[in-house]
């Protein structure tokens, strides 16, 4: 019988042990960074949000999706949710900022390196048909309970598919574009930030827009190491019996993230025009 756990627990242990401060560090850091959007976000009153993202969905998605977005947040806070919706949002932005920070280089890096592309396309897909209630083991090692390990285990989970299409986006950029630019004399930095990127944007969004998707598929699953948010209610529904509770909470999720993804959509679809 081959135990591979048994020695997956020795490294974990091994981690948590010798790089305590690391981790510790680390969770000061993220938590800082969590919690600077839940001010920004709490400090914001609530008819002022809505009709900001109501606004935003307008010129970005059209007539229909902000009536949607203007209707299901005041249905969000006349249900008496508002304060775990932004809570759910703070979490959701700040792991797609850091998921983004960490996978638009590796998809540049992949995009310009072949190797780099062969060793990441199986760590890649690893992370992606992960069970995601996995990444909650080493979370609350690392760093406890709290919002930290539900943003570690949401940027595992949703980094990849940002990864994927940033590195997609880049190797589609048309080779006769390339080459005329190099023949003008371009430096390879100038190459991709003139070029490639603002190139391969929409394709980048459409990643962007799918790592969100994911982190928002995170939100009841963190809500088990007490990350907090509309997750919490959900699970609230499910341990307590509650079927209206969860019901409620549940609405509000997909409500969130149908704005949230129409919002995405429409940007993407703005550059490719």
């Amino acid at each position: 019988m081959i135990n591979i756990g048994k020695y997956i627990e020795m490294a974990i242990n091994w981690l948590t042990e010798h790089f305590a401060s690391f981790f510790d560090a680390l969770s000061m850091g993220i938590g800082g960074f969590i919690d600077s959007f839940q001010h920004v976000l709490f400090g914001i009153p609530f008819y002022i949000t809505i009709v900001a993202l109501a606004v935003l969905a307008w010129f970005k998605a059209g007539k229909g999706v902000a009536v949607f977005t203007l209707l299901g947040l005041l249905l969000i806070y006349g249900m008496g949710f508002w304060e775990e919706t932004m809570q759910t949002l703070a979490l959701v932005l700040s792991s797609t900022c850091l998921a983004l920070l960490l996978g638009v280089p590796l998809g540049i890096w992949t995009a310009n390196s072949d190797r780099c592309n062969k060793i990441m396309r199986p760590v890649l897909d690893f992370m992606q048909t992960m069970p995601a209630f996995v990444y909650l083991i080493p979370a609350v090692l690392f760093f406890g309970l709290g919002t930290v390990p539900g943003a570690f285990a949401t940027i595992i989970f949703a980094m990849p598919p940002v990864v994927r299409l940033t590195g997609l986006g880049i190797r589609q950029v048309p080779k006769n574009v390339v080459e005329a630019t190099r023949s003008f004399g371009a430096t390879p930095w100038q190459l991709l930030y003139k070029v490639q990127l603002p190139l391969a944007l929409p394709t980048i969004l459409t990643g962007v827009n799918q790592t969100i998707m994911m982190s928002l598929s995170m939100v009841v699953i963190a809500a088990m190491i007490s990350a907090g948010g509309l997750g919490e209610i959900v699970l609230k529904g499910i341990t307590q019996m509650k079927i209206g509770l969860g019901f409620e909470g549940g609405i509000a999720v997909v409500i969130l993230a149908i704005v949230l993804d129409r919002i995405t959509q429409g940007i993407a679809q703005n550059k490719k025009k």
